[in-house]
């Protein structure tokens, strides 16, 4: 038996309610609002982060709870559940389908569980410690290229490194891999957690942001870790990539600035 199958029938649960609220606000007309990290929100963010926390902490009452959009309990179970309620608000905003919830459960220093749902593409990715990476019901595992000459790279938001201090050495690794996409985050460390990017780098983000990110791509046979090289959801930057890249992308990490 799945040691977190009722947690994620409960993620799965409140992801798929939370999107159908969104999915009936996008319908009407959605604006967004600026935070004051310069980040869109909308009602839709705001109303989906209380239905994923409500069902989970009548689910889980002893667990804490950590949201994108100001939720937070204490709990006393020495778990957490971190939510993203709509990673890719600009692209919620503007129609783009690639737009997703997040949910993950940290325990120990690691995350335990967690989904990744695209409510308009019908996918459902999840992962539980131990037991495998999922794409709705198939079983999924990242690719086993082992050359950057021959990989896909995928860099979430590419104004972020332009604003690097190594900006001449990122283009410099970059121009080395045999393509560059950049499809909004989530979908782009799926892309590697499902055999069809090689490495996924985010200079800056949060928590939420990477939660259920780190238990995919590791369960699908991937590395994640920070950019100073830790295996952590809380270091403010993040990358998945195949296992036969690993060495050459810390390496060049290790070469670089990122004050």
């Amino acid at each position: 038996m799945n040691l977190f199958e009722k947690e994620l029938h409960y993620a799965r649960t409140a992801a798929r309610k939370a999107a159908d609220n969104a999915l009936k606000i996008q319908s009407g007309g959605v604006t967004a609002e600026t935070k004051s990290d310069r980040s869109p929100v909308t009602i839709a963010d705001k109303e989906g982060e209380k239905i994923i926390s409500e069902i989970l902490s009548d689910a889980f009452p002893a667990d804490a709870i950590l949201g994108e959009e100001g939720a937070e309990k204490a709990g006393t179970s020495g778990r957490r559940w971190i939510i993203d309620p709509i990673d890719g608000t600009r692209d919620f905003v503007r129609g783009n389908q690639l737009w997703c919830v997040l949910i993950g459960l940290e325990a120990e220093g690691e995350v335990k569980a967690g989904i990744a749902y695209f409510p308009m593409l019908g996918q459902m990715f999840q992962a539980s410690r131990g037991l495998g990476a999922y794409k709705n019901d198939a079983r999924i595992r990242c690719s086993d290229i082992d050359s950057i000459e021959s990989s896909s790279i995928m860099v979430n938001v590419g104004s972020k490194i332009v604003h690097l201090p190594d900006v001449a050495k990122w283009n410099e690794f970059i121009g080395r891999f045999w393509s560059f996409r950049c499809l909004g985050g989530a979908m782009d460390c799926m892309m590697v957690a499902q055999g069809q990017a090689e490495l996924w780098m985010e200079p800056r983000a949060k928590s939420w942001d990477f939660a259920p990110m780190q238990i995919i791509a590791e369960e699908s046979g991937a590395r994640f870790f920070t950019f100073e090289g830790e295996r952590s959801i809380h270091g403010r930057s993040g990358l998945a990539c195949a296992p036969g890249i690993e060495r050459e992308v810390r390496q060049f990490l290790a070469t670089t600035q990122r004050a």
